[in-house]
């Protein structure tokens, strides 16, 4: 028998993703694979695709290191957590950019 164990805040994402999904197969897998990007965005430049509000797909190279982003952080604001959605900085716009849960495809 094989157990994955998660942390709260991956529970939390796994429930928003099959509820908007409808799919708690789907919710846990793409909340273990936003896991997955979170680190690659802490530990630097990270490339994945997601699904756009508009339907099309969107490769992106973003960032959350601190020593790449810091310039464009100001602290003040409210998590994209809260919003059920995942933030990072966008090495290509030079911008911040955030994409809902759910509309993550691929992690590279």
């Amino acid at each position: 028998m094989n157990a994955i164990v998660i942390n709260n805040a991956t529970a939390n994402r796994a429930t928003v993703i099959a509820t908007r999904t409808q799919s708690s197969e789907m919710g846990i897998m793409k909340a273990m694979l936003i896991d997955t990007l979170k680190v690659k965005l802490a530990n630097g430049v990270a490339h994945f695709i997601f699904k756009k509000k508009d339907g099309t797909y969107r490769e992106a190279w973003g960032t959350t290191q601190s020593d790449i982003a810091n310039a464009k952080t100001n602290g003040r604001g409210v998590s994209r957590e809260a919003f059920k959605t995942t933030a990072y900085f966008d090495v290509e716009i030079g911008e911040w950019r955030s994409f809902r849960w759910e509309n993550l495809v691929q992690v590279f």
